[in-house]
C-alpha cells in the first residue's frame, strides 16, 4: 500500500512526548511521508500546552524537508455530548482536528454514553477524524458510530500505536474487526495514524498496516494511499500554503 500520509502525531509540547516539531517533520520524511500532521494534545491533557500554542500557528511554514506541514490538535472530549477543549474561534483556525476519549479526561461511561460523546464530537464541523475508537475502556455500539461517520463525512483512525504490546487501550484488534467490517458495509473511508510519542514512531504505521492486510481491507478506503482522498476530507489541502526547503 502506498501509504504516504501521518496526521497523528505529538511534539514535547505535548507534555508526555519527546522530540521537537521539526525533528518530528524530518523523521516523517525520512519514513516517506508527504504530507505530515502535527496534532499535540489540547489543554484538558495534563501537562500538556496552553491555548496559546494553537493560536499561533501562523508561525509555522507550512512546507518543510520536502513534505506538507499541517499543524492541528488532538482534541479531548469532555462529556458525554461530545464537547471538547478548544474554543471554537481557535477549532476554526487549525489545519485540522482529531477528536479522541482519553480517561484523564473523561471517565468511561456506559457504551450509550461513550457512543454519544463521539456523536458529539463527529456532529462538531470544525473536527475531521475520530482518534482511536478502539479502546475496550469505553465500549461503542460501533454500528451507530460508522453510519454517524458515512452521515457527516468524518474519518475514523485505525491507530497504530494502540496494537502495541504496552497499550494502555485494551481489545484494539477486536474492536478494530468490528469497526472496520462496518465501515466497508457503510463504505467509510479511514485514515491511519502513528499516534507518534517520538521521532522513532513518526510515519510508523507498520501495525495498522499488517490488520488491514489480514482482513484485505479495500485500500479505496484508506485516504492515506493519496492526498486527493485525504483533500475530500481537508479542505485545507486546496490551498497552496507558504513554501520554505528545508531538504
Amino acid at each position: 500500500m502506498n501509504d504516504i500520509i501521518d496526521l497523528h502525531t505529538h511534539t514535547s509540547a505535548s507534555g508526555h512526548a519527546y522530540n521537537t516539531l521539526y525533528e518530528m517533520v524530518q523523521a516523517g520524511a525520512k519514513a516517506g511521508m508527504k504530507v505530515f500532521g502535527s496534532s499535540d494534545h489540547a489543554p484538558s491533557m495534563p501537562g500538556t500546552c496552553h491555548e496559546f500554542y494553537f493560536s499561533n500557528f501562523k508561525a509555522i511554514p507550512r512546507h518543510l524537508y520536502g513534505i506538507r506541514l499541517l499543524m492541528g490538535c488532538e482534541l479531548n472530549i469532555v462529556d458525554f455530548e461530545g464537547h471538547v477543549d478548544l474554543r471554537e474561534s481557535l477549532l476554526g483556525r487549525l489545519d485540522y482536528a482529531i477528536a479522541s476519549l482519553h480517561p484523564p479526561c473523561l471517565t468511561p461511561g456506559t457504551a450509550a454514553q461513550n457512543t454519544s460523546a463521539l456523536l458529539g464530537a463527529i456532529e462538531n464541523p470544525f473536527i475531521h477524524i475520530i482518534g482511536h475508537p478502539d479502546d475496550g475502556r469505553y465500549p461503542v455500539d460501533y454500528d451507530t458510530l460508522v453510519a454517524a461517520a458515512a452521515c457527516h463525512h468524518k474519518l475514523l483512525e485505525v491507530n497504530n500505536s494502540s496494537f502495541h504490546p504496552l497499550s494502555a487501550r485494551k481489545g484494539a484488534k477486536d474492536c478494530y474487526l468490528t469497526m472496520l467490517d462496518l465501515c466497508v458495509r457503510y463504505q467509510v473511508s479511514i485514515i491511519i495514524g502513528s499516534d507518534a510519542h517520538s521521532a522513532a514512531d513518526a510515519g510508523n504505521h507498520k501495525r495498522a498496516l499488517a490488520l488491514l492486510d489480514e482482513i484485505r481491507f479495500p485500500q479505496e478506503l484508506v485516504v492515506n494511499t493519496s492526498e486527493e482522498k485525504l483533500a475530500r476530507y481537508l479542505p485545507i489541502l486546496g490551498e497552496t500554503g507558504e513554501a520554505e526547503d528545508l531538504s
